[in-house]
């Protein structure tokens, strides 16, 4: 049944992508990608300093599937009531080359990167975590909260700091009711740190994060950091850390590595791995409950492809239907 180039909303993606389907998508994309099955292309970036944002094509080829995601990061966008990241998929035939869908790609890029996480926490944090901190309470730490609560089997207490008091407590409020959990505000980034699992989403690019307040065995997702420049994590910390990225070319340029390579504090020799490497068994990934592990994210085009696949097999499934 042909059904031309199918258009999807945020709404409907909403209704047809879980969190749970995210996880186990994103899982696989990973695993394909360690075992050289996935074409993707380094993103492009198209700097616009004097509109004080970036745009980004990401095109990827998985799993039968090919597309593109055309992106845009504009951190001062909550002064517009916006979101930071704005996003369009396209998602074609690699047969015959035809488009086969155009869908929002805001969501699907919120819940990839939180799945990204969830992922990470799965095969990386110690199973018995139950604190979480959370330094940063925009869209991005309330997906990277979802996916972790799939994996984790028992969380007790998760601490948010944000630089906005108010934005902490409205995060505490909305995901302490939506997932019936015990969530308070901190008043200092070093209150967040003090967890078995952190979470870290901020534009920053200085380090914000230091190695003194981190317990031994925590487990850390380094999310904000995803342009050449930015930094939460100072560099002693991953030094000290076992650290795993999304992808080693893409995280050298732009993920939270990028500034200590760059700086030579770092080389990407001791970068141990890639998270998909972990998922397919070819390195190891947490070998003790003493280590401290932190997952690089930089986001990959080959997890908007898949979940995008996703959703439009089952809107084929519907006009089926």
């Amino acid at each position: 049944m042909k059904l031309g180039v199918v258009q999807v909303d945020r709404s409907e993606i909403q209704e047809l992508l879980s969190m749970d389907e995210a996880l186990k998508a994103v899982e696989y994309a990973f695993k394909l990608q360690a075992e050289g099955k996935a074409v993707m292309p380094p993103k492009l970036y198209l700097d616009l300093p004097e509109h004080k944002g970036d745009f980004r094509a990401m095109p990827a080829y998985i799993d039968g599937s090919a597309g593109i995601k055309w992106v845009s990061v504009y951190p001062d966008n909550w002064r517009r009531k916006l979101p930071t990241v704005l996003a369009t998929i396209i998602l074609c035939d690699p047969d015959s080359g035809c488009s086969l869908a155009i869908m929002d790609g805001t969501y699907i890029t919120e819940i990839r990167t939180g799945a990204a996480g969830g992922v990470a926490v799965k095969y990386l944090a110690k199973r018995d975590s139950s604190v979480v901190g959370i330094i940063g309470a925009g869209v991005q730490a309330r997906t990277q909260l979802l996916a972790i609560g799939e994996v984790l089997p028992r969380i007790e207490d998760v601490k948010v700091f944000d630089q906005h008091k108010d934005a902490s407590l409205k995060y505490a409020e909305e995901m302490g009711a939506k997932l019936n959990m015990n969530i308070r505000c901190v008043e200092t980034i070093q209150e967040a740190t003090e967890a078995d699992v952190i979470i870290t989403t901020t534009p920053s690019r200085k380090p914000i994060v230091s190695r003194q307040h981190i317990r031994r065995g925590a487990h850390i997702n380094a999310i904000g950091a995803d342009a050449k420049g930015k930094q939460e994590l100072e560099g002693q910390l991953l030094k000290n850390g076992k650290v795993f990225v999304d992808d080693i070319e893409q995280a050298s340029h732009s993920g939270e590595v990028n500034v200590p390579l760059s700086q030579g504090l770092m080389k990407v020799e001791e970068i141990y791995g890639t998270l998909g490497e972990v998922v397919a068994d070819i390195k190891k990934g947490r070998e003790n409950d003493q280590e401290i592990t932190i997952f690089d994210s930089t986001g990959l085009a080959i997890q908007d492809v898949i979940c995008a696949r996703v959703v439009y097999e089952k809107v084929r499934g519907r006009h089926a239907g």
